[in-house]
């Protein structure tokens, strides 16, 4: 996540739009998913961005994971994050979501 897209989301969160957020996270393996769902929880772990020391508490989920799937159109979801299901690591994208969760 870089900072522009922190600065982006730090503003919504200011609006009052918090309780109407949730984030739901692409991120290509298990290291990345943990980091992005530690920023939008806990603030920016590198204290570089704008998110740095705001816990954001927002609810963080990965396309992957099932519960997810269970309520996207299976033909949409079939196109669109059909092909990722074979290249990502699914399982440890989730276990790393729920370790932090």
């Amino acid at each position: 996540m870089d900072l522009e897209e922190q600065a982006n989301i730090a503003r919504l969160v200011k609006s009052g739009q918090r309780d109407r957020m949730v984030a739901m996270l692409g991120m290509p393996n298990p290291a990345s998913t943990r980091m992005v769902a530690m920023t939008l929880q806990e603030g920016d772990p590198s204290y570089a961005g704008p998110l740095a020391g705001i816990p954001l508490g927002l609810p963080v989920y990965h396309i992957l994971e099932e519960q997810v799937r269970q309520i996207i159109d299976p033909a949409v979801y079939e196109k669109e994050v059909g092909p990722m299901e074979f290249v990502l690591d699914g399982t440890a994208i989730s276990k790393a979501l729920d370790a932090g969760r």
